[in-house]
């Protein structure tokens, strides 16, 4: 079983549980110290291969996930897996596609639809979740 992320780790939100887990913007250099076991990308188009393993979730720039069924079940697993695991959550600039992801799984871990994105904002990127549609999949979840 793999460690998890430490709570001083660039990037690194911590849920409510304990559950942390990374934000990333793929454009950027990758950050020092350890790799993820498990990353999600949110991209329009298919990300370039990784050493870990990893999920693609078509998802264009300032928009919402191609499937929502598909982004229920990657991020719900996404959620299990940072219990033990270093999971890590990326799209291009690390802060609307992956802002609007890392408040689903602050969903998923009990916080409330309406305050997630503020969640997400106090404790990952004050910019996360960019579009007033991001805002609105967020709070309409798990609907």
């Amino acid at each position: 079983m793999a460690e998890t992320w430490k709570a001083t780790d660039t990037g690194v939100l911590r849920l409510p549980s304990g559950r942390l887990v990374r934000g990333r913007a793929l454009r950027r250099p990758l950050p020092a110290g350890p790799t993820p076991t498990y990353a999600v990308h949110l991209l329009g188009r298919r990300p370039p291969e990784v050493p870990w393993e990893a999920r693609w979730l078509r998802w264009p720039d300032f928009w919402l996930p191609s499937s929502r069924t598909e982004a229920r079940a990657v991020l719900g697993e996404a959620w299990s897996r940072a219990g033990d695991e270093r999971v890590e959550i990326a799209c291009g600039g690390g802060r609307g596609r992956t802002g609007t992801a890392l408040a689903c799984l602050a969903v998923l871990d009990g916080v409330p639809a309406g305050r997630a994105v503020d969640f997400v904002r106090r404790n990952y990127d004050r910019h996360a979740v960019e579009t007033p549609w991001q805002k609105r999949y967020v709070r309409r979840f798990t609907d």
